[in-house]
């Protein structure tokens, strides 16, 4: 199996993606308990453009258990195709998720930012796409307004006088 997933993983690097989601969706057939390869396989699928499809394989794989650094990427992933498939309650449960686990990792933020704009949350959007920006960047000029992106960040919607 491990030599087959790392061909499958040298086939995703090299773009040769319906070859290598061929040879992950046989190894979920042979191993359907191994939540790395269920992972693998949806991630697969969402390289695809496969969305619908990816969804079972990112829910198994989170439900059989995947090491963290996986169980990162199988949240954001999951969360973003519920996201794309316009399932946004269940995007933004993701995204939660992945933020209380992951309470650093700004990609998760960034994609639940969009969920939260698909929801008409625009405001909270902004905000957290803000904070992401000021805690991220190393532009020069953004950083010189940082104190003043932070403190505008949750009052868009204020008009000062």
């Amino acid at each position: 199996m491990e030599k087959e997933l790392e061909n499958a993983m040298n086939l995703r690097k090299n773009k040769n993606y319906a070859e290598s989601n061929h040879i992950l969706v046989k190894l979920v057939e042979a191993f359907p308990e191994n939540a790395s390869v269920n992972y693998q396989c949806a991630w697969s699928f969402d390289l695809l453009g496969e969305e619908a499809k990816a969804v079972p394989f990112y829910e198994n794989a989170i439900k059989l258990g995947l090491s963290s650094k996986e169980l990162e990427g199988a949240l954001l992933g999951l969360g973003s195709t519920y996201r794309t498939l316009g399932e946004y309650e269940k995007s933004q449960i993701t995204f939660l998720k992945g933020i209380e686990l992951f309470p650093n990792n700004r990609a998760i933020q960034t994609f639940y930012s969009m969920t939260l704009y698909n929801l008409n949350q625009h405001s909270k959007a902004m905000e957290l796409l803000l904070k992401c920006l000021i805690d991220t960047t190393s532009d020069a000029e953004i950083i010189d307004y940082k104190t003043a992106i932070d403190f505008y960040s949750d009052k868009l919607d204020e008009i000062w006088k």
